[in-house]
């Protein structure tokens, strides 16, 4: 029975130069061992991550390591979940509302009398805003660590950024805390 400490993968374990063969990827060899899967490099395609458990994997020629069970502390699979979550943005910082705008509204409001207004619940409109934002921040990473961007290429774009925050300032009165403002360019 599994505990909440613990936890058990099974699974046979093979080293590193094992040759392999993947119904999609075809022949490969183990060039790195993980704690779930293989780095296998492809001669057809580079390398992949492949879960230990793939049933397109065939392992030709090698040695097995273990064939037993072993087992993971509930911190290690804790952070194999947090790797996870946070390489597919999953995991949101919580930004609040300030206080003043719990449950209230916005109403927009054509000129023309005869078109019907609209109300968006702030909420819901401060929840956009703060997912325009990280996204924004997402961007900005990828851009700062991007491999084939020169810093000259770095520094254009992240001043686009810089100045897409400026323009943002204005929803700066919707967040409770000061630290979660945009902040675009500063004047000196």
């Amino acid at each position: 029975m599994l505990s909440f400490t613990k936890l058990m993968y099974m699974a046979k374990e093979y080293n590193i130069g094992t040759r392999v063969d993947h119904t999609r990827y075809g022949e490969g060899i183990i060039s790195k061992v993980n704690l779930t899967g293989y780095e296998i490099f492809f001669s057809k395609v580079g390398k992949m991550d492949i879960s230990k458990n793939s049933p397109d994997l065939e392992f030709k020629e090698g040695k097995i390591i273990e064939e037993s069970s072993s087992q993971i502390t509930f911190t290690d699979f804790e952070k194999i979940l947090t790797d996870i979550l946070e390489k597919h943005n999953a995991i949101n910082e919580i930004v609040p509302l300030g206080d003043k705008w719990e449950n209230g509204k916005i109403i927009i409001q054509p000129a023309n009398p005869a078109l019907q207004s609209k109300e968006i619940p702030i909420d819901v409109f401060f929840h956009k805003i703060v997912m325009l934002r990280d996204r924004l921040r997402v961007l900005e990473q990828n851009i700062n660590s991007h491999p084939k961007l020169t810093d000259e290429d770095k520094v254009d774009l992240q001043q686009y950024i810089t100045r897409i925050y400026g323009s943002l300032t204005t929803f700066n009165i919707l967040f409770r805390e000061k630290d979660q403002y945009f902040i675009g360019a500063k004047s000196t």
